[in-house]
């Protein structure tokens, strides 16, 4: 048994290199760890071959495996990709789901092929998404999820048992990764996409508001019933713990918790003591 991670990484400018947090648990464990560069050298595939192995599990690993690698364990290679393929290939499918506002996602555990996501699937599980869950949240389901039913198809494959299923390609969508742009505020949008994204752009790079000249990240918002005529991005209350901005679609959007830059995450109540924010402001 070995662990296959991604090198070591600072996590600012500057900082030292840092293990993943799963690195750390196999070092605790004795397990040996793999950290290639690159996925064709001679050196990594020489390492793996002389582990002996029946099979490989690959979970969030973010890369193409090429096939030399690919044919080095017995079984092959299979892959715990949190989303119901071929719906969301690709590298934020957990995220993609959430900010699209989709009721219900899962795990699907797929045989690795060269192509990204396209492997035949040997089980796939659903987890409903509830209308205030965060991706953080829903990530923590899908980990539970996910390690079950790679248990039960890995029992399946030992026992000659599993059937492997493809995927119907012309289906296929594809959940590219975040990009930091993403967590600008658009008012303009219907009060649900804005409620949306706040809850898939977690825990990175968060949706974002500047409020009394102070840049602050928004962690938890619902969608009132009220309506309202004023502009996008026009502060409709903020007083009594309730903070509210009128959205694209003439419905209001509450900011529950928040976070000011270089302060803790607050509700929105502690936000406004001594904030100068009235209502009729308008958000930039």
């Amino acid at each position: 048994m070995a662990l296959v991670s991604q090198p070591d990484r600072p996590r600012g400018r500057g900082h030292k290199l840092q293990p993943t947090p799963t690195k750390l648990v196999a070092v605790a464990a004795g397990i040996p760890v793999l950290q290639p560069t690159r996925l064709k050298d001679d050196a990594f595939a020489d390492a793996l071959r002389a582990l002996s192995l029946d099979l490989a599990v690959v979970a969030a690993y973010g890369r193409i495996i090429p096939d030399r690698v690919l044919e080095i364990p017995r079984l092959g290679m299979i892959n715990i990709h949190a989303s119901l393929l071929p719906k969301y290939r690709g590298a934020a499918p957990i995220h993609r789901a959430v900010i699209n506002g989709d009721k219900e996602t899962g795990v699907t555990i797929m045989r690795v092929v060269s192509e990204l996501d396209a492997g035949p699937a040997f089980a796939v599980e659903r987890i409903p998404i509830g209308p205030d869950d965060t991706t953080p949240e829903v990530e923590r389901a899908l980990a539970e999820t996910g390690a079950n039913l790679a248990v039960r198809v890995v029992g399946q494959l030992a026992e000659g048992s599993a059937v492997e299923v493809p995927q119907n390609h012309a289906q296929a969508t594809y959940a590219p990764k975040l990009e930091r742009h993403e967590g600008a505020i658009d008012w303009s949008l219907p009060a649900n996409d804005i409620h949306n994204r706040v809850r898939g752009l977690q825990p990175w790079p968060l949706v974002s508001v500047t409020i009394d000249r102070v840049r602050c990240s928004i962690y938890r918002t619902s969608v009132s019933g009220e309506t309202t005529t004023a502009p996008p991005a026009t502060v409709i209350a903020a007083s009594n713990g309730v903070l509210a901005v009128a959205a694209g679609d003439g419905r209001v959007v509450r900011i529950l918790e928040i976070q000011p830059e270089g302060k803790r995450v607050m509700s929105a109540r502690d936000f406004l003591a001594g904030r100068r924010v009235q209502c009729g402001d308008g958000l930039p």
